[in-house]
């Protein structure tokens, strides 16, 4: 949704009527995740991409159908793997596609009120019922109980209570997906189907030590779609000229900002001080965060000796186990740029749960099918 959110917002502002198709599940191989999207107005402009350019055609002509009233629909299309190979994939599957039409002002209104909510980077979530017993297209939106009451309906106050439980906790831990439920909310029941497409802000990157690795675990913290942050105590060092592609360049003590910064489980630590005097204070304070992963840097004496500092300033061992150091996975890497590749190989591998290993050494299959394996 992000990579076409103006194209959709400049329609809804023009009051321009067009179709959504959402990727809503993925079986086996496919070009694109769950949550992908794209548009199709009544002059017939696409904008976005739901396989890479396997099923776009049939996709755009159901759109088009939807749009002149046919009523929202679940598409399936299989995806041969002469098809999955021509975009960048081993083999096909099947993926499974959700089309439903914007026509009027409510509707229009409706829609550009999450999209700036995206836009803004507010936690949302879309909730839209895709078969069963209860109306295919209804949308509900959800937000974190803090922000206010979910807004829409899915057709009872059961379900609807039941799927905003269950957005809510989806939305803390980023994942999008099916969920199932009764007529009435009823869980462990299969009557109704419902596509749980989560907005969350980006995950932030926390970098402390403003050195020339820092740069360059900036730049693929970035690529990667972090929310970066270089955090030196030294002026010299921490300048927006140094790091240009950071989201903000902090002049602080590292222990001070991290005590006083938003941290939640999605974000990921890495420390390149190899200063004692901000590795140890900053790490005491990293260990009472959330955070999804805690790196850094340093020789293997240097590890020993930090971890010595760290059990005498009373850190305990179940701490300590949170630590990924020395930081990064094992690629033999040299220059900065390689260091950083191998920091970010580690924070994947952590997150999805990952071997590390050469996938021609392994066998079954190469996409782990679950979400985070939890804190480190």
């Amino acid at each position: 949704m992000r990579d076409i959110l103006p194209d959709l917002r400049a329609r809804c502002s023009d009051g321009i009527p067009f179709a959504l198709a959402t990727v809503v599940a993925v079986h086996g191989s496919a070009p694109r995740d769950p949550g992908a999207v794209l548009a199709v107005d009544a002059a017939g402009t696409v904008v976005g991409s739901v396989s890479g350019g396997c099923v776009e055609g049939d996709v755009y002509e159901v759109a088009r159908e939807v749009l002149a009233g046919a009523g929202p629909r679940v598409v399936s299309y299989g995806i041969s793997d002469d098809e999955a190979f021509g975009v960048g994939l081993t083999c096909g599957g099947t993926i499974e596609v959700l089309v439903r039409a914007y026509v009027s002002a409510a509707e229009l209104a409706d829609l550009a009120a999450l999209l700036d909510l995206i836009a803004a980077d507010r936690p949302v979530a879309e909730a839209t019922v895709l078969s069963g017993a209860a109306e295919t297209g209804a949308r509900l939106v959800v937000r974190p109980s803090a922000a206010g009451p979910a807004t829409g309906t899915l057709g009872s106050e059961g379900l609807d209570a039941a799927v905003t439980d269950d957005a809510r906790g989806l939305l803390a831990q980023g994942h999008t997906g099916i969920q199932w439920y009764g007529a009435h909310g009823q869980r462990r029941m299969q009557e109704v189907a419902v596509f749980v497409r989560t907005y969350a802000p980006p995950p932030r990157m926390l970098v402390f030590g403003a050195i020339d690795h820092a740069a360059a675990t900036a730049r693929i913290g970035s690529f990667l779609g972090y929310r970066v942050t270089v955090c030196d105590a030294r002026p010299a060092f921490a300048t927006r000229e140094r790091f240009p592609v950071a989201d903000e360049v902090v002049c602080a003590w590292p222990h001070d900002y991290l005590e006083a910064t938003e941290v939640d489980a999605r974000t990921v630590i890495c420390v390149l001080t190899h200063d004692p005097k901000f590795d140890v204070p900053l790490l005491a304070a990293a260990f009472r965060t959330p955070a999804a992963y805690i790196g850094v840097m340093g020789s293997r004496r240097t590890h020993r000796d930090r971890l010595a500092r760290l059990r005498a300033a009373g850190v305990d061992e179940a701490h300590l186990a949170r630590l990924a150091s020395p930081v990064g996975l094992d690629l033999g890497a040299r220059t900065p740029e390689e260091t950083a590749v191998s920091i970010a190989a580690e924070i994947i591998q952590h997150r999805w749960g990952g071997t590390g290993r050469p996938l021609g050494e392994l066998s079954g299959t190469i996409h782990h099918p679950g979400g985070p394996t939890g804190t480190r």
